[in-house]
Formats: C-alpha cells, sequence, structure tokens
C-alpha cells in the first residue's frame, strides 16, 4: 500500500493509512472493489509525516475507507500520539471512521492529545435500527448516540460529522423519522446526506426499493434540517476565540484564508498572518458556508 499525499507547499495534507474495508454494509462496493483492509506499516506514515513538514505542511489528515481501524503496527490511538511528536506538525485530524472502531484509547486520544483537533467524522447512515440490520451496519441508534456522549464527555467542544443514506431499501415513514430524530439528537455541525442509489453486485441492490419522490421527499425534509444545525452552531461562534490554519490569500484586500479547529472555512480581515500559519482570531460574524475574523 502506497501513501498519496496531496502536498505541494500547502500548509494542510492528505495522508492515505490505510485502505479497504472489512464491514461490508449492504449498499458499498468498497470491500469489493478496494479489498481487505490493509494498514501502512506506522513507522512509514511517520517519516512521510516528517517529509511533508520539512516542505510546509502544518496540518494532516488521515485517510482510509475505515481509519480507525488502522492496524499498521500501532493503533490509531497509538499512531496519531506518534505523530504529535513530529515538530512542526500542529494539527491532525483523520476521516473516515466506523462506530465500532471508536476503542477507549482512541477516545482518549481526543482528550490527550492537543494536536488532534476537536472534530469527528462519524457515519451513521440511518437512525432506525431496522435500517441499521438491514445495512449490515453492527451497531445501533443507541450504541451511536451513547459513543457520541463518550466522546464528548472527554471533549465537550468537539464537532460532529455524519452521513446519511435516504430511501434505502425497505424504508418507511417511521423509519425515516427515526433519523430526523437521531439528527436532533446530536446537533451535527457538519453532514453529508444522499438518496440511495443501487450499487449492482451489493444486497441491497436486489431488495424492494422505495418509491424515487418519497425518497426525494425524505431527503429534503432532511436537508432542511441539517443546514439549520449548522448554520445554528456557526452563529454560535460569532465571539469565540478560535485558531486558524492559513491557506491562501482571500478575495478582498488584505484579507487571508484559513481553516479553524473545527473544519470551518474562516476569513481574515486585515490580515498579518502568512500562509502556513496558525493564528489566534477572533470570529465577528457567521455567513452561509464561513466565518469572518480579526487576528487577535
Amino acid at each position: 500500500l502506497k501513501g498519496r499525499s496531496t502536498a505541494r507547499r500547502a500548509p494542510a495534507a492528505f495522508l492515505t493509512v490505510q485502505e479497504g474495508c472489512d464491514k461490508f454494509c449492504a449498499f458499498c462496493v468498497v470491500p469489493y472493489t478496494r479489498g481487505a483492509e490493509v494498514s501502512r506499516p506506522a513507522e512509514r506514515v511517520v517519516r512521510e509525516a516528517q517529509d511533508l513538514v520539512e516542505r510546509g505542511v502544518r496540518e494532516v489528515t488521515l485517510l482510509g475507507q475505515n481509519v480507525n481501524a488502522y492496524h499498521g503496527g500501532m493503533t490509531l490511538a497509538q499512531l496519531i500520539r506518534a505523530l504529535a511528536k513530529v515538530d512542526g506538525l500542529e494539527r491532525i485530524r483523520y476521516t473516515t471512521s466506523h462506530p465500532n472502531d471508536m476503542d477507549d484509547d482512541l477516545i482518549a486520544a481526543h482528550a490527550d492529545t492537543d494536536k488532534l483537533m476537536p472534530y469527528l467524522h462519524l457515519p451513521v447512515q440511518s437512525g432506525s435500527d431496522r435500517m441499521l440490520k438491514r445495512m449490515n451496519r453492527s451497531h445501533t441508534a443507541e450504541s451511536y448516540l451513547r459513543l457520541i456522549e463518550r466522546i464528548r464527555d472527554v471533549r465537550p467542544d468537539i464537532m460532529m460529522s455524519g452521513d446519511f443514506i435516504v430511501g434505502f431499501p425497505e424504508e418507511t415513514e417511521a423509519d425515516f423519522q427515526a433519523t430526523l430524530d437521531l439528527v436532533e439528537e446530536v446537533n451535527y455541525g457538519y453532514a453529508y446526506s444522499f438518496k440511495y442509489s443501487t450499487r449492482p453486485g451489493t444486497p441491497a441492490a436486489e431488495r424492494a426499493q422505495v418509491d424515487a419522490g418519497e425518497a426525494d421527499e425524505r431527503l429534503q425534509r432532511l436537508q432542511a434540517l441539517i443546514p439549520r444545525q449548522q448554520r445554528a452552531i456557526q452563529e454560535s461562534m460569532v465571539g469565540r476565540d478560535l485558531s486558524v490554519l492559513v491557506e491562501k490569500a482571500g478575495r478582498e484586500t488584505g484579507q487571508m484564508l484559513g481553516k479553524s479547529e473545527y473544519l470551518h472555512a474562516v476569513h481574515i480581515d486585515d490580515a498579518r498572518a502568512q500562509i502556513g500559519d496558525v493564528v489566534p482570531v477572533r470570529i465577528t460574524r457567521a455567513m452561509t458556508n464561513s466565518l469572518t475574523a480579526v487576528e487577535m
């Protein structure tokens, strides 16, 4: 398994650490197209991170189809702690995760590793236990909610992100309402939602499909709820002091653009910072897809 980074003097880079998946979700082709889970050796990942830092990278996002199942001689939590010791590497993220592989040590890493950012993408796909079983997700809505409670217990400010499939075969209105209820309870900072589409060769492709119009209507309802949560969280950032990794110049004169620790896009007005700097800012305004700030 070869690593793939996207760093070309950019301050943030993706670093592939794992490929493949052993979960066999009923809707997913990854186990058939990518094969079983394979992890890159930890020492190679650390060396590549060191090389990225030498080229100006300050943040890495560890990538894998099921990244928290990483087993390259270390667990993902151990790898994160090893990367946190790399001088010059300021921020660490990882994606995409499966709830069943969020072990105690990885949860603890969100509390004891300062460089691990308070943002977690943790797909659930549905709030209905019946649908989760039909999806072969191997977890329940309740176990997912309790997992998020445990994560928030150690990192109360963590921003949660998720994935949802609407109109999965045999989904009823009651199943969909359970998804809406879960979204309301979690309060996502980000979430991605999709209408189910068949993938030939997967178990779900052979099942009774939900009416396309009904699936569209459900997706519209979910996609009305999620942005309301996102907007409310963005509004709550106004007046807060955050840190921003500066990535490029903004559109306005004297403006720089970067990402907060919560992955919000932040426009810094009258900026003194340069690309690659991690600077403290105060948020002054929340917009639809970004925040505006001034340097502290």
